[in-house]
């Protein structure tokens, strides 16, 4: 018996050993709580807010993050891609939840907060306190994305509809004093709204506004604007943009006539449409609208519609600075591209050029392919080409550069439809096919004459 018992006291004695060592062991726990919650604001939301289990101490932590509030769920949207009739009720669950957690946190300051899902218009009541959550807890990165794309291929509606007067008088103006980025996707408002954002954010150096029916005409002026990065894509009735801002450095998605630029010293990156019904005018005010920047430009972005046999570019000054050219060009049939070529020798230091063809009614013909006159680009190093589909033209393209690129080292084909790569949706099996015969193309008519110090990539 007496050995029996002196068992059982040692392994009492030996557990007691195992705990203290655990609590040795513990050395995370053991770190005052202001630290704990630094290392959790790395964490994502869900993440962050699951540690509560680990011991009674970690229960309320999380709530004291205040780094980011991230709400996006892609579980729900991927189910609800596979069973549109899942929709509401993933929808209201969405809805649950963020305003579960809005209702634990207790951070009085935040860096980010964002909201990304298909949410209906009857959600609208339940996203306006989501807002004046975020600025009363002085945000400084909001990001409001509901243009999620799930059933139709569409431009997808308008999802919230920004409150007349916001922001009213529940939040005051100081509240707004450390937003540095603001993206709004599928969310309504008039350029009034927006200017009074600009006025009342006085550290914003990114604004981002994706499909909105509200804004005609907006200003984004004043010499103590510390924009860096503007960006207006898909605001279908927006008739005027002034933008005078000495500190921007991004302008991304505006039509070309409706785009008037002044006192812009910094401005490095710009991306214009010229494909709207007065196509021909558009692409002639290429050069009159960016005239007072066009020769400091890195980056150039275009997109161009081509309606007759071939385009017809102005004629570019010398873009010495430009480093990469992208064009989105629309076309049909087997049209020639070398009507794009002068723009690329307009850049003497260009080293990438990107071209995404959008094709309708494409067809591979057997025409000749152009011999190209000798015209060296002297630092092109990287070519890419979305949208090959095999055309005699596609191929033409494809010798000039390797004739002309003296650097070149490396060219990316990719078959797929860029608008199809850029649908968050699942791959019909038309487009699967189409790109698979596109690849076939690729791999017979590419490999033969891209030369070995040339690195081909088929995606």
């Amino acid at each position: 018996m007496a050995w029996k018992r002196l068992r059982l006291d040692s392994k009492f004695q030996l557990n007691k050993r195992q705990k203290r060592s655990k609590r040795r062991n513990d050395r995370i726990s053991q770190l005052p709580d202001d630290i704990l919650v630094t290392i959790l604001s790395y964490l994502s939301t869900k993440e962050a807010a699951r540690t509560s289990v680990l011991s009674p101490r970690w229960i309320n932590l999380w709530k004291h993050t205040t780094s980011s509030l991230d709400f996006c769920a892609d579980a729900a949207l991927a189910r609800i891609r596979g069973n549109y009739d899942l929709c509401s009720e993933e929808r209201q669950k969405f809805v649950e939840w963020v305003n579960r957690v809005l209702r634990s946190h207790k951070s009085v300051t935040l860096q980010e907060f964002r909201v990304c899902f298909d949410l209906g218009l009857t959600s609208q009541e339940a996203i306006t306190p989501w807002l004046e959550f975020a600025f009363t807890r002085h945000v400084q990165k909001l990001d409001l994305d509901f243009s999620v794309k799930i059933k139709n291929q569409g431009f997808p509606p308008s999802h919230y509809n920004l409150p007349e007067g916001f922001p009213n008088q529940s939040i005051g103006e100081s509240c707004f004093k450390s937003l540095k980025e603001l993206s709004l996707k599928c969310v309504n408002l008039t350029g009034q709204a927006i200017e009074n954002l600009l006025r009342m954010c006085p550290l914003l150096e990114k604004l981002v506004i994706h499909y909105t029916d509200k804004i005609t005409y907006l200003e984004v002026c004043g010499p103590s604007l510390v924009l860096k990065h503007l960006e207006l894509v898909f605001c279908g009735k927006l008739k005027l943009v002034k933008v005078s801002a000495p500190n921007l450095i991004t302008l991304i998605g505006l039509n070309i006539d409706i785009l008037l630029l002044e006192n812009v010293p910094m401005l490095k990156e710009v991306s214009v449409n010229c494909m709207h019904c007065a196509y021909v005018n558009s692409v002639k005010k290429i050069l009159p609208t960016l005239s007072c920047c066009i020769s400091q430009l890195e980056i150039l972005s275009l997109q161009l519609k081509c309606n007759r046999t071939k385009i017809n570019l102005p004629t570019f000054p010398e873009l010495t600075k430009m480093k990469k050219l992208v064009i989105r060009y629309y076309t049909k049939g087997d049209k020639s591209l070398l009507g794009l070529t002068p723009l690329i020798r307009s850049s003497p230091n260009l080293q990438e050029f990107v071209l995404k063809l959008i094709l309708t009614e494409p067809t591979r013909t057997h025409r000749e392919v152009k011999n190209i006159t000798k015209l060296p680009h002297h630092h092109l190093r990287v070519f890419k080409l979305f949208g090959y589909y095999g055309r005699s033209s596609d191929l033409e393209l494809v010798r000039y550069i390797l004739n002309n690129s003296v650097v070149l080292e490396k060219m990316i084909i990719d078959p797929f439809d860029p608008t199809v790569r850029e649908l968050p949706l699942p791959l019909h099996p038309r487009d699967l096919e189409d790109a698979q015969t596109a690849t076939y193309y690729a791999n017979k008519q590419l490999e033969v004459v891209v030369p070995q110090h040339v690195e081909l990539v088929i995606l």
